[in-house]
Formats: C-alpha cells, sequence, structure tokens
C-alpha cells in the first residue's frame, strides 16, 4: 500500500504523460486530422429554458442564494435547521444532486449544497494557463468562504466525486474549518495517477489499463483545447434532446450552458497538473486529513479495483468506511437509504 514519495513522483509523472498522450491521440482521431477540433465554429451548446427545477425537487422552505467568493460566484440551496453541513456534488452533476436525502439531512442539519465553481448554475472562470482557476485549492476555498459569509466558522462536509476532492483538500488547508468529512465513491486523485500497479483489498493486482477502461475521461479531458470541449458540447446536446423527466432536464441544462464544457475540461486538466505539485507538497510536509472521515463506496461500482478504505487510511488519522450495496457510482442516488443512515449515524456528535 505505501509507497515512497519519489515513487510516487514517478509514477504521477508517467501516468500524467500517458493521459496527455492518451488525450492528444484521441482528440486528433484517426491520421491526426484533429476529429476533437475540426475546422469551423465550434459546436452551439443547446439551450434549454431555467426550469428552476429545485424549488420542485427540494422543499418548500428551502431557499436559493448566490454568494460571491475571493474566484467566483457560487449558486447555493439552503435549507434545514442545526448545526451546518457543506454539501459538494460531483461531476457533471450540480446540487440537485443530493435531493433525495437532503429532506431527511435537513431534520437536524441546516444544509448549504453548493454549486461547485464551473458546474450548474456558479460563475465559470476561464482557468489561466496552469489550470489554476479549477485547482481543488480556490475551489475548496470556495467553500469556507460560502460558509463564512453564511455566519458558520465551522461546519461538517460531505462531498461527491470531484466534491469530495475538493472535500479532502479544504480538510487539509482548513483543519480549523471543517469538523468531520465524508467522501463518496473515490480514492485521491493522486493515487489513481501515481500507480501504474496496485492490489485491491483482496490483494488482487491491477494495472493502469483498468483504470484507462474505467474512467476514459480521466485521460481524454486532459488533451488541450478545444478539442474535448467540444466533444463533450455534443455529447450533453444529445443528452438534452432525450431528457424527460425533471431530473434529467436539469441536469440537461446546466451541462448545456456556455463555458461548462470548458470548466469541465480544466476541472480534471488540473487534477493531473497543479493539483498534483499541491499533494507532492502536503506529502513532503507529512500534512493529513486531522479531522474524523469516512469513506463510502459503491459495492458494484468500478471502485472495487482499489483498496478503497487502506488507500484512505494513508491520508487522514481517523479513518473509516464501508461499502455500499449499489453499482452506480452517485450512492445519493443510487443507495440514497443506505447513503442517508451512514450520513446521519456518522455526522452526530
Amino acid at each position: 500500500m505505501k509507497m515512497t514519495r519519489r515513487g510516487i513522483l514517478q509514477h504521477a509523472a508517467l501516468a500524467s504523460g500517458a493521459a496527455a498522450l492518451a488525450g492528444k491521440a484521441i482528440a486528433q482521431g484517426p491520421g491526426g486530422r484533429g476529429r476533437g477540433a475540426p475546422a469551423g465554429p465550434p459546436p452551439e451548446p443547446v439551450a434549454l429554458p431555467d426550469t428552476q427545477a429545485w424549488k420542485r425537487l427540494y422543499p418548500e422552505s428551502f431557499r436559493n442564494e448566490r454568494i460571491k467568493t475571493s474566484g467566483a460566484e457560487i449558486n447555493a440551496v439552503i435549507g434545514g435547521s442545526g448545526p451546518p453541513v457543506l454539501l459538494f456534488h460531483g461531476a457533471p452533476d450540480s446540487l440537485i444532486t443530493w435531493r433525495l436525502v437532503a429532506p431527511e439531512l435537513a431534520k437536524e442539519y441546516t444544509l448549504v449544497m453548493c454549486d461547485l465553481r464551473g458546474y450548474g448554475d456558479s460563475s465559470k472562470p476561464k482557468g489561466g494557463g496552469d489550470h489554476s482557476d479549477y485547482s481543488k485549492r480556490p475551489m475548496a476555498l470556495d467553500g469556507v468562504e460560502v460558509m463564512k459569509h453564511l455566519g458558520f466558522n465551522q461546519f461538517r462536509m460531505v462531498g461527491h466525486d470531484r466534491g469530495g476532492r475538493v472535500g479532502r483538500r479544504m480538510a487539509i488547508d482548513h483543519p480549523d474549518k471543517v469538523q468531520k468529512l465524508v467522501v463518496l465513491d473515490i480514492v485521491p486523485a493522486h493515487y489513481l495517477y501515481g500507480h501504474a500497479v496496485w492490489a485491491d483489498a483482496k490483494g488482487e493486482t491491477h494495472t493502469i489499463i483498468e483504470f484507462v477502461r474505467a474512467y476514459p475521461h480521466w485521460f481524454n479531458q486532459l488533451a488541450p483545447e478545444p478539442g474535448p470541449e467540444y466533444d463533450l458540447i455534443r455529447q450533453y446536446a444529445a443528452q438534452a434532446a432525450t431528457a424527460t423527466d425533471d431530473v434529467q432536464k436539469e441536469y440537461a441544462r446546466v451541462r448545456n450552458l456556455p463555458g461548462f464544457a470548458h470548466a469541465q475540461c480544466e476541472d480534471y486538466r488540473a487534477s493531473a497538473s497543479i493539483d498534483l505539485k499541491n499533494d507532492d507538497a502536503d506529502m513532503k510536509a507529512g500534512r493529513k486529513i486531522q479531522c474524523p472521515l469516512h469513506v463510502l463506496w459503491a459495492g458494484r461500482g468500478a471502485m472495487g479495483i482499489y483498496d478503497v478504505l487502506g488507500i484512505w487510511k494513508e491520508e487522514g488519522v481517523s479513518v473509516t468506511g464501508k461499502v455500499l450495496p449499489a453499482g452506480s457510482h452517485n450512492l445519493q442516488e443510487s443507495a440514497p437509504k443506505e447513503t442517508l443512515t451512514e450520513l446521519q449515524t456518522f455526522l452526530k456528535g
């Protein structure tokens, strides 16, 4: 399980280089003709009406607020009463992902559900040459500043997917703010990029090709713009054409907003560049997550190729975890009852 810092950096460099090459090849297509960046203007996102779906998906007592931070404007839905809990969604989703667990959680906690910068109805910074606008560090600061604006100096935090990566960074950078942290269905990005070969919880060996097959977007979205952006715009336009219910339409609406595809790609580019540098600095300094950390993952999902709990135990000083009977990455949507029970139990106290 353990690897030296030098070994992690060497494997990270190899994996990141392979990711960039894979992404370039995908973007160019056969013969290097640039399939992802054809001649002519870029495809136009599909314009969908603002359905205000969150009003129908959350209790009437919940409210919407846009909060300016030092680097973005964050869209939030707030509701409930009691100790504060900050919730961050994953990619390519939005704050409606918590709709199945929020009503019950709101009976015990004040919920602050945010769209990450670049996602949902939050603002979408350009990214910068080093992708720094989408580093998990400023994204974590967004959350801290949102909570400060609302009068909360300390809070519990729940993050799914990309939101969990932001939560991890938040707990490391702001240990005085995050009282408890829950991450859903991920292992740290530096581990994903830093291991060409690894063993799962049963001791079975896996290789990076399994990572590529499970998460191809982690590679093709690293290619330079605009190839991956064009691909996402087409993909999300196709999804919009088949959306039927409120949830599908709302996800389609935000994914087709101007700037969304670029923001998502910048998020992944940051994970394979500036975020790895920040993680390297943490490892060098011996920084770990100090608050209690609880990890949940899908038993029939892609995380099965990793020793999820063992990996996270290297990240924190007080780590617990549990596999849930779900086959979907979005635990809060595919296994809401089990996820809710785990959140209620862990967040207490």
